[in-house]
């Protein structure tokens, strides 16, 4: 059972790294905020 530790934890740190890649390339991947309120309804 113990004969390749190392490729479980290669996989384990590749799985790792991009899950925290893809999270942070999605959070700058996000569209920009709306524009302020200027006082006028909006359109629906």
């Amino acid at each position: 059972m113990r004969r390749k530790p190392d490729l479980l934890w290669m996989l384990v740190m590749l799985f790792c790294l991009g899950v925290v890649t893809t999270g942070y390339a999605q959070s700058l991947w996000t569209p920009p905020e709306p524009p302020p309120f200027t006082g006028e309804p909006l359109p629906r």
